[in-house]
């Protein structure tokens, strides 16, 4: 009988993806550390439970065929749960978006495909619907050399996905340029994007399809971006001047520690009202471009969804050996199986940028965008006009110092720190040890007064 289980259940993600499966039908087996958390969930879900940690997971999956971890950070659960997946001859799938993890798990790929197992990250939001509308651009421009996506969504992080966001502070952003990844400064370049519900600014963020939407599509220059309000752009902007600060294990101990105590979980009900809009532009040289968009519902309520649909196909055996990604593995298409995802498609030329300028005046005019003055470097000539700033004005316009600490990182070792960040719909317990069998990467200290297992994002 073919098994899955489902590792990190009790966190805020790792429930809502539990609750799933069992709604869809299936008989998962719950996993983690914290023997009363767990065993009381499988108890209320009616099925079955295993405690385990990370150094002795690996006695406990052996007869699984398929693994879904939704515990987070991933940067420290990954490698271990797919070094556990791969003696047990177990398929591997969870819920990141830290790009280093994909970059580090697609390098155990040969290793995965003579095992005839299959390493599938990023099944929740991050990054599957984004993944999907990458692949279905690609397929629509097949000679596209720029890709850009983004997402537009309201609504607050869980714990876990802010404890998440708070490790990667003071790192930065990241891009890919000519097929390489690269360090770029927080909030790097500033777009207006139509997501469907009129211009917003946006900017970019270091969004797991960084690395995923190369594997898919083999577009070589990608960024992803994120609409947020001025406030928090200009909080992105004040990071390259904070960096030396936030990247301090006491700093991020004390702001972990303000998130346990300040914030909260999304509710029922936001879940259930939210919609997030999706956007896709791939360009190719000349005047050619195609924008593709989606509509789905909240990210932590889609990750639930996505991550049991790629766990349903897994079991099916759909899955293809070797390291995938969402549309690598199930096509374009896959998102469109979720309740509630919508896809339209534009098609865009050069003639009409003059039109889409002409659009984001009048929005800028009607206060659907921030004031023109405060992007101070938009394109009016050429061009793509919803870019804020250009490549080269980019490289002029940012500070030196830091635009000089930006590295090629794709040949990097295990230890480059370039990290996703996320929106929604991650991990959820954080289940890394070290060798101590104490919470690595956390103050142990900070993780006692925690006293609940780290989930690292929705996600997202």
């Amino acid at each position: 009988m073919s098994e899955l289980v489902i590792y990190g259940s009790y966190g805020y993600t790792g429930s809502l993806v539990a609750e799933k499966a069992v709604d869809r039908g299936l008989d998962p087996i719950l996993v983690g550390r914290d023997a009363e958390k767990v065993t009381a969930q499988a108890d209320e879900l009616g099925v079955r439970a295993r405690v385990a940690s990370l150094d002795t997971v690996a006695d406990r999956i052996d007869d699984a065929h398929t693994v879904l971890n939704c515990a987070g950070p991933f940067s420290e659960t990954a490698e271990p749960m797919v070094d556990a997946c791969l003696d047990a001859g177990a398929n591997y799938l969870d819920i990141t978006g830290e790009i280093q993890v994909f970059e580090r798990l697609k390098r155990r790929g040969p290793e995965a495909e003579e095992a005839g197992v299959t390493i599938l990250p990023g099944v929740g939001f991050d990054v599957v619907p984004t993944d999907c509308l990458a692949a279905h651009l690609a397929e629509r421009l097949p000679e596209a050399t720029h890709l850009s996506l983004g997402f537009d969504t309201s609504g607050s992080l869980s714990t876990g996905t802010l404890k998440t966001a708070i490790e990667g502070l003071g790192e930065g952003g990241a891009i890919r340029e000519d097929g390489n990844l690269h360090h770029v400064p927080s909030g790097w370049k500033t777009r207006e994007i139509d997501f469907g519900r009129g211009w917003r600014t946006a900017v970019t963020i270091p969004w797991g399809d960084v690395s995923t939407a190369y594997t898919t599509t083999g577009i070589p220059n990608i960024e992803v971006y994120a609409a947020f309000p001025e406030s928090t752009r200009r909080t992105m902007e004040a990071q390259r001047y904070l960096a030396p600060l936030l990247e301090t294990k006491p700093a991020k101990r004390l702001l972990k520690r303000l998130a346990d105590r300040y914030a909260g979980n999304p509710s029922a009900e936001e879940r259930a009202d939210a919609t997030v809009y999706v956007w896709g532009e791939a360009a190719a040289d000349g005047d050619e471009r195609v924008v593709s968009r989606l509509r789905t519902p909240h990210a932590y309520a889609l990750t639930a969804e996505t991550a049991i649909l790629c766990a349903e196909k897994t079991l099916a055996g759909d899955a293809p050996p070797g390291y995938q990604t969402p549309a690598s593995a199930f096509g374009p298409d896959l998102i469109l199986a979720v309740p509630g995802v919508e896809r339209t498609d534009d098609d865009v030329r050069a003639s009409d940028e003059a039109e889409e300028s002409e659009n984001v005046d009048k929005a800028e005019e009607l206060g659907n965008v921030d004031e023109a003055e405060e992007s101070e470097n938009v394109d009016e000539a050429e061009g793509d006009v919803s870019e804020i700033e250009s490549d080269d004005e980019t490289a002029e316009g940012v500070d030196d110092e830091v635009i000089e600490k930006r590295e090629v990182v794709e040949e990097a070792d295990d230890d480059a720190a370039v990290t996703g960040e996320s929106d929604a719909a991650d991990e959820e317990e954080s289940d890394a040890t070290d060798e101590n069998g104490e919470t690595s990467g956390v103050d142990a200290e900070a993780d006692s007064e925690a006293n609940s297992d780290d989930e690292a994002r929705p996600d997202e």
